[in-house]
């Protein structure tokens, strides 16, 4: 002992064995699972939180042994700033290192929200509202008439409608409105690519922006896929003519812009309301698209059935009676439509 007590050195070196020794321990046992076993969890981690925040917060709720210790890994690792907000799966028996590389991935939990095909903004919009995944109503609505967007995304109308794409889509909670438009634009041009429609579009020396028009009507008109190029062709073929399209939809969408309201039974008054997407009222196409076609509808517009019908008139049965002359079609609504309001 004496000698010990001769040799200073030697304590301090002890001391530093001990401490090393101690700050090892104790670093092993942070870097454990707080839980040998554990369920998946979701976790969010609110926008604008700071390191400490989220590291508090996992202590809090069990799923790291020490807040200081895992500030520390993430401090060795220079992730303190690398936290990305969102919803993600986190269970107490991962290491904080697991952890850590989840929270910084920026990858969070994505949902499947699906568009069907048909939906214009407002019900779009709606959709996402009750989804609970982005923000209100109003938000998207502005979103998709946002000018940088439409301008950077060569859109030449005052909305997205008609170019955002109906899909099934994968995105986290939170979604920013601006960025779900932007994720249905660009889907809808990479159907249009994979399709070769710029292609056909110059072959019929007509526009894609005509063909998404177009396409909008035929999606709400047609109830039956078969029929699509058949109530296409008849569109084109009354453009060709100079004729009125007279699509009741047409009359619909421009009311629901104008009053927002959704009309299920049009009116003669209706018919002559003078919107620039009446087509009662207006020669050739409306102002803009009325609603998101999908695929099936923009093939028909762009690959029309061969006929020279002129009109079409629903069966009632999800099918339509077309004909070519005026007499013919009035002999239609004679049969499917005056007789059965008689009934």
């Amino acid at each position: 002992m004496k000698f010990i007590f001769k040799h200073p050195s030697i304590i301090l070196s002890w001391l530093l064995f001990a401490a090393c020794f101690m700050c090892d321990y104790q670093w092993r046992q942070w870097m454990q699972p707080a839980a040998e076993k554990g369920s998946m969890t979701i976790v969010k981690v609110p926008a604008g939180s700071s390191f400490k925040s989220v590291a508090r917060m996992l202590e809090d709720r069990g799923f790291i042994r020490s807040k200081d210790g895992f500030y520390a890994l993430a401090w060795y690792r220079d992730m303190l700033s690398a936290v990305k907000a969102g919803e993600y799966y986190l269970s107490p028996s991962m290491t904080p290192e697991e952890i850590l590389e989840v929270i910084v991935s920026g990858r969070p939990i994505e949902y499947q929200v699906t568009i069907p095909e048909g939906y214009n903004i407002f019900q779009i919009a709606t959709l996402l509202k009750h989804s609970k995944l982005i923000g209100t109503k109003d938000e998207f609505i502005n979103a998709v008439r946002d000018r940088d967007l439409l301008e950077k995304k060569d859109i030449p109308a005052d909305s997205a409608e008609g170019y955002l794409f109906p899909d099934s889509y994968l995105i986290p909670r939170g979604y920013g409105p601006l960025d779900m438009a932007e994720l249905m634009i660009d889907h809808f041009y990479q159907v249009w690519r994979e399709n070769s429609f710029e292609k056909r579009v110059q072959e019929l020396k007509t526009t894609r922006h005509e063909v998404v028009i177009l396409a909008s009507i035929v999606e709400e008109e047609a109830m039956r896929a078969e029929e699509r190029p058949l109530i296409a062709s008849v569109f084109w073929n009354r453009l060709e003519r100079g004729m009125p399209l007279q699509a009741d939809p047409t009359v619909r969408y421009g009311i629901m812009v104008e009053r927002q309201v959704r009309k299920k039974r049009l009116h003669w008054k209706d018919l002559r309301r003078n919107t620039p997407y009446n087509t009662y009222t207006i020669p050739g196409l409306p102002k803009g698209p009325i609603s998101n076609p999908g695929l099936d509808s923009l093939k028909a517009v762009l690959y029309p059935a061969d006929t020279s019908y002129l009109f079409f008139v629903s069966r009632n049965n999800g099918t339509h009676k077309f004909s070519t002359t005026l007499k013919e079609h009035n002999r239609a609504v004679e049969r499917y439509q005056k007789r059965r309001k008689r009934h």
